[in-house]
């Protein structure tokens, strides 16, 4: 089955499909370990660890687009790509989907902040038209060669405008050919449950540890009717604390590996990079 059939079918299962965000091709390549069925690209992830930076629409389409190729590479699971707001007009986002669709990606988010967009869970955020959104992801829908390809439609009104503007647009952005709506930066448990029950297509909520968007558990995400739920920073910010840990502990004891439940062993990485198989087929083609 191709990854954009898988991870269509995935969505409109009546299980929860559950999408942790990579930052990288070894995140990535964790999340399928840990037995989750498809990655999300985190936008976010990747700013942060390529740039350094938050997530504030610096990284651009091209450092994304090769990110997410590598990742998509990496894996067995589906991998939905962060396409932002398509880095530019409807034209743009044609060429945008074309391209991620290429890389391996079986799925994109794209978007209706204004450029340069920020971080859902952000204040500041400002939105385009939804006419506008309209025709972005028309083109979206015209881009795509593979009709199972994934385009999940993000709106970003509500801090502006309300819960009721976001389920109109979402409503509207699903007509228009998205096959999955996420309405992000949610601040109440009522309105979680209020975009599920009346955006008429597959919804998708962001759950943020630390974000604006009350932490719902999997179950009860799974009992409101959603169809799909993305972590996007839980590895990130894991990462981020065990590499601060180590690193302290690093400093205070002066001896590399003083606290060995803090590493993974050195064996361990070799196995998952697929050291061995290298190293077997240098012994192979080697002169």
């Amino acid at each position: 089955m191709r990854k954009t059939t898988r991870l269509k079918t995935l969505i409109q299962a009546p299980k929860l499909l559950v999408m942790p965000g990579a930052y990288d091709a070894l995140s990535a390549m964790l999340i399928e370990d840990a037995g989750f069925d498809a990655v999300q690209g985190s936008g976010f992830g990747l700013a942060a660890s390529h740039l350094g930076l938050p997530d504030i629409g610096i990284l651009g389409f091209r450092e994304m687009l090769d990110r997410t190729r590598v990742i998509a590479g990496a894996v067995d699971i589906p991998v939905m790509a962060d396409g932002d707001t398509g880095f530019g007009d409807a034209a743009t986002t044609w060429h945008v989907v074309r391209e991620f669709e290429a890389a391996g990606a079986a799925g994109i988010n794209l978007e209706d902040q204004v450029m340069p967009k920020r971080c859902g869970h952000f204040t500041g955020k400002a939105v385009i038209p939804m006419e506008e959104m309209i025709g972005k992801l028309r083109a979206a829908a015209d881009a795509r060669r593979d009709a199972d390809f994934i385009i999940n439609a993000r709106t970003d009104v509500l801090q502006s405008l309300g819960v009721h503007e976001a389920i109109r647009r979402g409503n509207a952005y699903a007509e228009a050919g998205a096959t999955l709506i996420f309405v992000d930066g949610i601040e109440t448990r009522h309105e979680v449950k209020r975009v599920i029950a009346e955006i008429d297509a597959p919804v998708s909520i962001n759950m943020v540890e630390g974000g604006s968007t009350p932490l719902f558990t999997f179950a009860e995400l799974e009992q409101l009717g959603a169809a799909r739920v993305s972590c996007p920073v839980t590895t990130i910010l894991a990462a981020m604390k065990g590499v601060q840990q180590a690193l302290a502990s690093l400093k205070a004891s002066g001896t590399p590996g003083s606290e060995p439940n803090l590493l993974a062993g050195f064996g361990e990485i070799k196995d998952r990079l697929g050291a061995l198989e290298f190293d077997e087929l240098g012994g192979k083609f080697g002169a």
